[in-house]
């Protein structure tokens, strides 16, 4: 059972626990961030099903995968860690996972767009609760000089969720429905839920931070945001990981569409033979960024802003060029390569967002960060990409001989259609969708120039400063 939290910070400057034990709890949380990733990325890997069932445009559906689940997601991630500030925060983070297992296993019994969205809703509900407070745990397990490593696998978890919902999600789409995925997949997380309310403990705050770290007494909200707003790096990073997550999510709900139109595969196929490795890709990425920005740090105080910044430059023309690669394999081998550079920054943004702020802020500063990045990057990346998409596609089917017949939302498998007509359509859809995909990359390179651009603060900013040996 997870004990109780302590009111006074004892700066020991060593690990918390055993390294048995604190492997285990940074595996746990892994796990619990693994599903968070994976219920929320589900319904891209239903996208093809969901729109033909409920006849939805790309706007909509980008809706449904971004603004319909970031809205709550984001409103009410910094009023709960600022309450994880003060609180147990084993239990916030345990009570909230089994949230939103339960409200994606309601997604399964939708009945249209607008219950869809609902159950959608709650889902962001439930998992505002978790990376706040599992960041700040995570603090308190391991000392500063291996924060970047521990940061590193803990982001995996946005990975490796995206990888086991695309083989998850793309084998029950392949042998039951789409319904059936969302309950099969959400119902484990109840159980890992129960899991950590009794197995983890709370650590006391500041336990792993140096002696010589400034002590700080509880801090209510208001203090904390000060001391948020008064420091420029986490500003300057944050438009930068705002811009990727803009792109990033973007790229996660469109590319298997993408796929599908453009190069003829199903929902499974595209799911498992394509989205799944380029899920193992991003995961590499993401322990590579922590392991190398770790590496980096012991020569460069600013490691953490530059190697996620040359990374998103680099990745920039790969991600371009696999969506106008007309061999499925040469456009995979891109996806992939993009995708281990895109996701260095995973790890990074939330050790830049923590190390600038003190021991009682970086729960509220976790989730001010995730705040700006979810509402603008998360919530309006998928539908403006959409909108994009479909604007792209009515441009292209005015240009052609189904001029006024035919629209973005046109449905190629409606029978009632001519097989000319089935043919324009999809070309339509899949060129739009390509367009907008491929001016959604040129923001990574945005982010990486912001990413930089905050290392010219970060030494000046950064709160805990210690000896990396």
């Amino acid at each position: 059972m997870s004990t109780t939290d302590t009111s006074i910070v004892t700066n020991t400057g060593n690990n918390f626990g055993s390294f048995g034990y604190r492997s285990f709890v940074l595996w746990t949380l892994t796990i619990v961030y693994t599903f968070n990733f994976i219920d929320r990325i589900l319904i891209s890997v239903m996208g093809g099903p969901i729109i033909a069932e409920f006849g939805l445009s790309n706007f909509e559906f980008g809706i449904l995968s971004g603004i319909g689940f970031a809205l709550f997601y984001t409103m009410l991630g910094i009023p709960i860690a600022n309450f994880s500030e003060r609180h147990n925060r084993v239990r916030i983070i345990g009570i909230c996972v089994i949230l939103w297992s339960l409200a994606t296993v309601l997604c399964g019994f939708a009945t249209g767009f607008v219950t869809l969205l609902l159950a959608r809703l709650l889902v962001g509900i439930g998992e505002a609760g978790c990376t706040p407070p599992a960041n700040s745990l995570i603090s308190d397990y391991y000392k500063p000089v291996a924060r970047p490593t521990a940061l590193g696998i803990y982001a995996m978890g946005v990975t490796a969720g995206g990888v086991l919902a695309q083989l998850g999600g793309g084998w029950v789409i392949q042998n039951f429905t789409w319904r059936e995925a969302f309950i099969y997949v959400g119902a484990p997380g109840i159980i890992i839920g129960i899991l950590v309310l009794l197995t983890i403990k709370e650590p006391p705050r500041g336990y792993s931070d140096p002696p010589t770290t400034k002590s700080a007494s509880q801090t209510n909200f208001k203090d904390a945001i000060v001391e948020i707003f008064s420091k420029p790096t986490f500003w300057i990073m944050a438009v930068g990981a705002t811009l990727a997550a803009f792109a990033g999510y973007g790229l996660v709900g469109f590319t298997p569409l993408f796929i599908q139109y453009v190069h003829g595969y199903s929902a499974g196929e595209t799911a498992i033979m394509f989205m799944a490795p380029v899920g193992l890709a991003a995961t590499l990425g993401a322990f590579l960024g922590g392991y190398l920005t770790q590496t980096a740090s012991k020569k460069s105080e600013t490691a953490p802003t530059w190697v996620s910044g040359i990374a998103f430059l680099i990745a920039v023309p790969f991600y371009a060029f696999s969506f106008f690669a007309s061999d499925h394999r040469l456009m995979l081998a891109m996806l992939m390569l993009g995708s281990v550079l895109q996701y260095f920054y995973i790890g990074a943004q939330y050790n830049i967002a923590q190390a600038v702020v003190s021991v009682r802020s970086r729960a509220t500063a976790v989730a001010v960060l995730l705040f700006v990045v979810n509402l603008i990057g998360y919530g309006f990346g998928p539908p403006i990409i959409g909108l994009m998409a479909d604007i792209f596609a009515s441009n292209q089917l005015a240009s052609g001989e189904f001029a006024g017949t035919l629209s973005s939302s046109c449905n190629f498998a409606d029978a009632s259609l001519s097989e000319a007509a089935q043919s324009a359509c999809r070309a339509a859809k899949g060129y739009g969708i390509q367009m907008a995909c491929v001016a959604a990359t040129v923001l990574f390179a945005l982010a990486g120039l912001f990413f930089l651009i905050s290392g010219r603060t970060f030494v000046r900013d950064r709160y805990v400063s210690e000896p990396a040996t």
